[in-house]
């Protein structure tokens, strides 16, 4: 039986997940997922590609998502109650433009200490109506596209097996940042095929493949570059039709609903991978 083997949120886009036994998942995705976003001063998004210290900034975000408590190696920890209340300012995601709720000087001054260059804070408005692409469109917060990625085990176990016969080391879930881990499929990259989900109370639409980037290089632990894997191995079975390389999916939420994990996955429709 297929089923819900980790569930993973990331208060703060490229910053460290939150494991969970169960989440409530919002048409938005998993709850609290990518609600903040780091940015410039010139309202940029940063990301691990440029900053992998994100890496190994571990935030705490309230049930509620009134308080935010931050921690990273060598600096005291830092919590903070989240503001809705500011002035909306710009913020750049993609060379898109969306709104942000700056959340002040105390944690910018944080955030820019442990990242070694001016940073900001902001969270996601209430009236934040983002709409994503994809086969199936619906909305996230501050996420790279979608409301959902999910990636299997067996996918993982391929993509570890190809690299030990290359002879590189196994990599961690870890490096992927999803936020559903699915055990159960006995074959690597069934979620490309699977296009309509039922899980716990929750529904999901196939919306694309995720095609990776170079955070997949980056050692989520430590914070550390550590390429050239897996993008190099990827690239020699997972090239993607419209170019780069797919490892996992991402789906828009159909029905919003708690999961947990351990939930079976039911899936009542396929299709054909894009890949």
């Amino acid at each position: 039986m297929a089923h819900v083997a980790e569930l993973t949120y990331y208060p703060i886009k490229g910053c460290a997940g939150v494991a969970a036994r169960e989440a409530v998942v919002t048409p938005a995705g998993l709850a609290h997922d990518r609600s903040f976003m780091v940015t410039g001063e010139d309202g940029v998004f940063r990301s691990q590609r440029r900053d992998p210290r994100l890496a190994v900034i571990r935030p705490a975000v309230t049930a509620d998502g009134t308080r935010l408590t931050l921690h990273a190696p060598g600096t005291d920890p830092l919590d903070v109650l989240v503001d809705t209340a500011a002035d909306r300012r710009p913020v750049d995601l993609f060379g898109t433009s969306y709104q942000g709720i700056d959340q002040g000087d105390t944690v910018a001054a944080w955030l820019s200490d442990v990242l070694g260059r001016p940073s900001r804070l902001v969270r996601v408005p209430p009236e934040h109506d983002r709409i994503t692409d994809g086969r199936t469109p619906g909305t996230s917060g501050y996420a790279d596209s979608c409301a959902l990625h999910i990636v299997s085990r067996a996918t993982l176990d391929l993509l570890n097996r190809t690299m030990a016969a290359r002879g590189a080391p196994p990599l961690p879930m870890t490096r992927f940042r999803p936020n559903l881990v699915v055990d159960g499929w006995d074959t690597a990259h069934t979620e490309d095929r699977a296009h309509h989900l039922a899980v716990g109370e929750a529904e999901l639409a196939y919306a694309k493949l995720a095609i990776r980037c170079a955070v997949t290089m980056v050692a989520q632990e430590t914070g550390a570059k550590a390429g050239p894997e897996p993008l190099r191995t990827l690239a020699t079975y997972r090239r993607a039709a419209q170019g780069g390389v797919a490892f996992g999916t991402k789906y828009a939420v159909v029905h919003p609903g708690t999961v947990r994990v351990g939930d079976e996955i039911r899936v009542t429709a396929w299709g054909e991978s894009e890949l």
